[in-house]
Formats: structure tokens, sequence, C-alpha cells
């Protein structure tokens, strides 16, 4: 009897495991702070890299994913200042015509002008459900598109759950537009 509740809490404790690594490992790495595989340039900016992230100087402009993306679950870190203009635009059909018109953008910018869209929304289309304040710190972005659903989740807190179906597809891009900028890690799973 002792034997079979061992090996079935060896089993047991395998399974957990197995699915666990199963779930980790369908995430890939589009950006990993040390190159630009994966992305292209646009705009003005000069993207230098120190210390495991990429910095955005200069004029604005983006960081453009190689590729074309439908459903999927993404995770970002960024770390920005207080007068930081940047955010994170998905599903951008054209990337030669990146904006908050043309796609959906996750904004980060906490002293934006109009606070109806601050850091935690989906400019034109959702504000913050929670005001958080990204200045000074290392932020973790937590992005789901899936079918019409937009789910956005800062630092853990989920700021927007919405249905919005303007943008099926499109490609990625991280934006510098004024301030200090940020990006490291930049993990994708496809749904």
């Amino acid at each position: 009897m002792v034997n079979t509740i061992k090996l079935t809490f060896i089993l047991l404790t395998l399974f957990v495991a197995a699915c666990t690594m199963s779930s980790g490992s369908s995430m890939m790495t589009l950006f990993d702070g040390a190159s630009m595989d994966n992305w292209n340039e646009s705009g003005n900016t000069v993207w230098t890299f120190s210390n495991g992230y990429v910095d955005g100087a200069g004029e604005g402009g983006f960081l453009v994913s190689e590729n074309t993306y439908d459903d999927f679950r993404m995770v970002a870190e960024f770390w920005v200042d207080a007068p930081a203009n940047s955010g994170i635009f998905i599903r951008c059909p054209d990337s030669e015509n990146i904006g908050a018109e043309t796609c959906y953008e996750v904004n980060i910018y906490d002293q934006r002008p109009d606070p109806t869209y601050r850091t935690g929304s989906i400019v034109n289309f959702a504000p913050p459900a929670a005001q958080i304040n990204a200045a000074g710190q290392w932020n973790r972005y937590e992005i789901l598109a899936q079918g019409s659903r937009l789910q956005i989740i800062l630092n853990g807190i989920e700021t927007v759950d919405i249905n919005d179906d303007s943008f099926d597809s499109g490609y990625i891009a991280l934006q510098y537009g004024t301030g200090v900028v940020r990006f490291r890690e930049v993990l994708l799973e496809e749904l």
C-alpha cells in the first residue's frame, strides 16, 4: 500500500512537471535584449544594447517584428522614466504605417496629457481599469490577443479585457517616442 502511494505521488509529480515544462516551452523568444534578430527598424530611433536591454533614443521610431501574428499571448518587459512616451503595437496590418489608428496600441505613457489612455490602456479602445505608474522600474506586460478578445495585464493587474474586431492580424512593434525607454525579454506564444 505504501509503495502504491509513493508510486502514485511520483507519477503525479512527473505529470505536473511535464505539463509545466511543455507550457513554458511553447513561448518563443522574440527579443532577448541582446540582438535585433526577428526585428526591423522603422523611423529615426537609435537603438543601443546595454546590460541585457535595448535603449531607444533620438527621434521616434519602432522595432517591428519580421513576422505577422494572429492569435497570441505575449510577455514583454520594459523600463521607462516619468515623461516617456512608448507603447507596444499589435496586429499592425502594414509595417510601414504604425499608429494608434492603424493598430492596437498598448500604451506606455504615465504622464499622457489626456490620462484616459495612459499606461495600461489600449489607445482609442479601452482606458485602463487600474492606474499603474510604470516609471522608474522594470514592468511586465502580458498581452492576450485571441479572436476578438484583447486582455492586458500590467505587473499582475488586469487593466483591459475587451472584445473588438478592428484588427485581426499583423506585425508587433515596440515604440520609442520620448524619454528613456528600454525593452528586454519579449516572449510570444502563438495560439
